[in-house]
Order: C-alpha cells, then sequence, then structure tokens
C-alpha cells in the first residue's frame, strides 16, 4: 500500500515538472504570427523604408536643407584645354546649419575645389593645385511658408588658390539669395549669388572680378530615394569679353539614396551637361558625378 503511495505521488511530482516546464517554454518562445500577417509587416517595413529614403533625397536637395551633409562633387569637363584634354574639379563642400530658433536657421556651406587640369601650352600650366574657396551663410525659414523655404545671406571669395591659373589670389564678397518649392515629389528653386573682388589688377591676367551665379534646379521623386533632376550652373565673369564671359550649360540626370554598410546614408548621383556657351578651351561638355554622406 505505501508502495502505490509511492507511486502516485511520484506520478504526480512528474507531471507537476512537466507543467512548470511547459509554462516556461510558453513564456520564453512567443507565438509566430500568422503567415499573412509577417508579409504585412515585411511590407510595412519596405515602405517605411522607402519613405524615409525619399524624405532624405528631398532634404538633400534643397540647398538651405535642415540637413549636415558632406557632398564630393566631381565635374569633368572633356575636350578642354588647347589640345583638347579632359579637366577635373573636385568640389569638397560641407553643408552645417545653425539653429537659431524654433523658425530661423543659418545654413554655411564651403566649397573647396581641388583641379586636375590639362596643358594649356603655351600658357602657363600646373597640372594640379587648389582654387579659390566660396562661403556662404544663409538665413532661411526652418518650416516652409506654404511650401515655400526662403533664404539670403552673404557670400565670400577666399584666395585659396595654389597658382594663378586656378584663380584669383584676391578676397571678395557679395550677396546670396535662395527660393525653394517643396510639395509632393517635386523640389525645385532657384540660387543665385554676385561675388566681387575686393580691388584686385585688371588687363590680361588680372586678379579683379566680378562673377554671377544663377543655378535653378528642379527634381522629381519616385518613391524609394530614387529621383532624377537639372540643376545647370550658368555662370559668368564680367571682366571677360563678349560671350567668353558666360557658361551656359544643359542637361540633367538622377540618383538614389541608399545606406552605406546598412547604416550611412549616402546620396548617389550623376548627370551630364552640354555647354552651350562657355569660354575659350574649358571643354563643352561636363560629366557631373556626386557623393554626399549624409549626417
Amino acid at each position: 500500500m505505501a508502495g502505490i503511495k509511492g507511486f502516485h505521488a511520484l506520478c504526480a511530482g512528474f507531471g507537476a515538472l512537466l507543467l512548470l516546464a511547459a509554462g516556461a517554454l510558453a513564456q520564453s518562445v512567443a507565438p509566430a504570427p500568422p503567415a499573412g500577417l509577417a508579409v504585412h509587416m515585411a511590407d510595412t517595413d519596405a515602405e517605411a523604408a522607402n519613405d524615409a529614403a525619399t524624405a532624405l533625397a528631398k532634404q538633400v536637395q534643397n540647398p538651405i536643407g535642415n540637413l549636415f551633409i558632406f557632398p564630393f562633387q566631381g565635374n569633368t569637363n572633356f575636350n578642354a584645354g588647347t589640345k583638347g584634354g579632359t579637366q577635373e574639379i573636385l568640389k569638397v563642400q560641407p553643408v552645417i546649419p545653425i539653429h537659431v530658433n524654433d523658425d530661423l536657421t543659418i545654413i554655411t556651406r564651403t566649397i573647396f575645389p581641388l583641379v586636375w587640369q590639362p596643358s594649356y601650352e603655351p600658357s602657363h600650366t600646373v597640372p594640379f593645385g587648389t582654387a579659390p574657396t566660396q562661403f556662404s551663410a544663409v538665413l532661411s525659414n526652418a518650416i516652409p511658408i506654404d511650401h515655400f523655404v526662403f533664404g539670403a545671406g552673404p557670400i565670400f571669395g577666399v584666395p585659396t588658390g595654389s597658382d594663378r591659373t586656378f584663380g584669383s589670389n584676391v578676397w571678395g564678397a557679395g550677396p546670396e539669395a535662395v527660393a525653394v518649392y517643396i510639395q509632393g515629389p517635386w523640389v525645385a528653386g532657384l540660387l543665385v549669388n554676385g561675388l566681387w573682388s575686393f580691388g584686385g589688377t585688371t588687363g590680361r591676367g588680372g586678379t579683379q572680378y566680378s562673377k554671377l551665379l544663377i543655378e535653378p534646379f528642379v527634381n522629381y521623386n519616385f518613391g524609394g530615394g530614387w529621383y532624377i533632376s537639372s540643376a545647370p550652373l550658368y555662370t559668368a565673369n564680367w571682366p571677360a569679353a563678349g560671350n567668353h564671359a558666360w557658361t551656359v550649360p544643359f542637361g540633367g540626370g538622377g540618383g538614389k539614396v541608399v545606406k552605406l554598410f546598412g547604416k550611412l546614408p549616402v546620396n548617389l548621383q550623376v548627370g551630364a551637361f552640354y555647354n552651350a556657351v562657355h569660354p575659350s578651351y574649358t571643354g563643352a561638355w561636363t560629366l557631373r558625378t556626386q557623393i554626399t554622406l549624409i549626417f
């Protein structure tokens, strides 16, 4: 009789252990979602990622966007120089926003060019060097007003050229103004600045300058970070004579925002421009490639 009671007690204890183990397992292993719900969750995550990439692309396309970015823009000019070579200008141009308050932001932009140039013989030629730097600080509204963002401020020319063939060694300054329209898939606008030297010499090989830049831009975003764009740079230098003072390009391209190593957002862009009017020996075609790190 005592043996039967002991056997019953052993069975009861073993059953209790099974119940405790099953409860612990149920708590540690979450039930898998139904197949349909799992697919829906995956679609939702992909859609959110696409929306985030598009939002970043639109911010990068805004030259006075409230975003810390670090672009590296390569401009390859074909058939340049007196012997029809290729000129490469790499513009390192970090953009740093400074928050004034909830309504206003100062957008600072530095453009530091590195230049590889072909032969300009019989003129003096230096194959590589740095060109003058431009620095601008634009005060803009942090929140769009009826889909518009406006900005204005000074721009400065800093004589960082390593040789006179890369640009003037005279300081300069002037105004810059920007207007941007942002609505739906569109980001479009106009950037204009003027830069005048503080003195300098005139005549052939002079260092005096009076420059104008007009940059109309339009971007259409498809989603998922993909977009097409056109942002030609119309420039003029008035001390030069006639049409040779102007560069008037036509063209466009496209790009995509991706994540480098799955973490760092990067904007990749490529475009081609035909310079219908351009100074002598500067090249009729330009290939523009750009990699922008987004922080």
